[in-house]
């Protein structure tokens, strides 16, 4: 079989990022992305199992156009699903058609291929440089160290094994109505995702249809181009309800991409290009989770009728989506993740993105007498986009909450989603009406005494009757030296102790930008420090009724 390269990217990215791979001792689990993006678009001379027909291969061109003649297909991937080689699938679901192996259906409890090249890799950077000092002695900077423009989250992508319902729930429960969808009804044959909006809050859930559906269609039909109903059935099966994907808006998703991976990040799929030019990339973030670059070329989604989202996605119509919902909520203000390892995942996500160290916690700064747990915030330059990650602190007492979560969630992943609101009363009292009817569980509220002492630890910024009103719905408050914050914890969203959602708003920080609109600074109020202590003994309350109606 002759094969001639077209060069999907420059040789020095591809020699740069393959020395970084052979150091890292994982070549053999990268090898198949570098045969398929670097060699690709290529010719074959004669045909072969493992690949498509010269036919079904555009020409020469980095990135695969949207198939302009059916608007309804999703971008053309590299290769068709069923030629890829199984380079970031999971140990256990290497026949992509089954979630069970040879061995009388035992279930092989290992990490994923690509969580194990993310560590070993991760481990061979040297940890010089790095060391937790602590919330008192952290001082604050922005470098403006961006290695690409971010400008914000543009969406969560939940993969579960039932889409619509799973949406209907967070519709329910969050106030946030169904807005777009791509499914069966709309020519999609991969998977059904249905687009969940509030304020600039965009969240998207996914579910995979049988293979042999979409192995049907002479040509992919998936709205979203990464997705692969194989890795979705393996990723529910290890993770349960859980994020797939952070979605953040780039100025230009090839760009971002092709940096990221020179700079050392670990690809999941390369560029493709929709229908208006909209660019869609990721790479690895940490454990499953992907971090999804999204551009739209100039173009403002919210002016353009053909951009309420992406391609290949239809409006819902006011009916049947709810459109009344509002509960306040307007945008996603953090995304934290749970990681084995905190200095490595640190290390390398700075690495690829150039976000700076925002605040940093110890286990001495939020620990109770029981457990603990480090953290770190990365930012981007305007701080818009807040990327928590806590490690668990072993040796303690109980098991920390975190460490409950990376067994539970079969590896690192993301912990929770912190949502803002513009009116956190309103938004928290008209969740807790749904709370026993389809919504979300809160966490129990702190001691009277909590609320007793809050005046002297808040000052003056929230009025007595608003401090009542803390207490009444169980609202949690802290202030650091620029603002102040209130937040509240859902209990764990699905079967696992794992993923939950953070209410917050935050209170002060006010500027104006050049053309004197007012806009609040980025984490104003901190993440709630003070808070820590009685959000862990929450928690370990709740997981000791767990445990106790385990050895009753």
């Amino acid at each position: 079989m002759k094969v001639e390269c077209g060069g999907c990217f420059s040789n020095s990215i591809f020699l740069k990022t393959f020395q970084q791979t052979i150091e890292s001792r994982v070549f053999l689990l990268h090898f198949p992305y570098f045969f398929i993006c670097c060699l690709y678009p290529m010719k074959l001379s004669s045909s072969s199992p493992f690949f498509p027909s010269s036919s079904s291969i555009h020409s020469h061109t980095p990135f695969l156009p949207r198939n302009t003649q059916n608007s309804n297909h999703a971008a053309t991937p590299l290769l068709s699903s069923n030629h890829i080689p199984p380079r970031f699938t999971s140990p256990q679901h290497k026949n992509t058609n089954t979630l069970t192996n040879s061995n009388n259906n035992t279930k092989t409890n290992t990490k994923t291929t690509i969580s194990m090249a993310i560590e070993t890799e991760t481990q061979t950077q040297t940890q010089t440089g790095f060391k937790l000092v602590g919330f008192k002695n952290f001082v604050r900077a922005n470098p403006k160290s961006d290695r690409f423009n971010v400008k914000r989250f543009h969406h969560v992508e939940f993969w579960c094994t039932d889409a619509t319902n799973t949406a209907r729930r967070f519709s329910h429960g969050l106030g946030m109505p169904i807005v777009a969808k791509s499914d069966l009804s709309t020519g999609n044959l991969t998977h059904a995702s249905y687009l969940l909006r509030s304020g600039d809050l965009n969240f998207l859930f996914s579910a995979a249809y049988s293979p042999s559906i979409s192995l049907s269609s002479p040509s992919s039909t998936a709205a979203i181009p990464t997705f692969s109903a194989s890795t979705c059935f393996s990723f529910s099966a290890s993770h349960g309800l859980a994020v797939r994907a952070v979605a953040v808006e780039v100025e230009d998703a090839e760009v971002a991409f092709t940096t990221s991976v020179n700079l050392g990040a670990i690809p999941s799929s390369p560029p493709v290009i929709l229908e208006n030019n909209v660019k869609l990339a990721e790479v690895h973030l940490y454990g499953d989770v992907v971090l999804r670059y999204v551009s739209y070329n100039d173009l403002n989604p919210n002016q353009n009728p053909n951009l309420f989202f992406l391609p290949g996605f239809e409006r819902v119509s006011d009916e049947s989506s709810n459109s009344s919902l509002d509960f306040g909520i307007r945008r996603l203000d953090h995304a934290v993740g749970n990681v084995p390892e905190l200095s490595s995942a640190v290390k390398y996500v700075k690495q690829f993105t150039g976000f700076h160290e925002f605040a940093e916690f110890t286990a001495e700064d939020v620990g109770t007498s029981e457990s603990g747990l480090n953290s770190v915030v990365l930012a981007n330059n305007e701080e818009t986009v807040l990327l928590p990650m806590n490690e668990p602190v072993y040796g303690t007492k109980r098991k920390s909450q975190i460490e409950t979560y990376l067994e539970h969630n079969e590896g690192a992943g993301l912990q929770h989603l912190a949502l803002m609101s513009a009116d956190i009363f309103r938004t928290l009292r008209e969740m807790r009406k749904r709370s026993g009817v389809g919504g979300f569980e809160f966490m129990p509220s702190p001691p009277v005494t909590y609320y007793r002492n809050l005046k002297n630890r808040v000052g003056d910024v929230l009025s007595d009757e608003q401090i009542k009103e803390c207490e009444e719905l169980g609202i949690l408050v802290d202030r650091d030296d620029q603002g102040t914050l209130l937040q509240i914890f859902t209990k764990p969203i699905g079967d696992r102790p794992t993923i939950f959602i953070e209410i917050i708003q935050r209170v002060g920080c006010m500027l104006k930008d050049e053309e004197g609109k007012e806009y609040q600074k980025g984490g104003c109020g901190g993440f709630g420090k003070g808070n820590f202590s009685e959000l862990f003994k929450s928690i370990e309350e709740y997981e000791k009724t767990l445990e106790t109606r385990r050895t009753a």
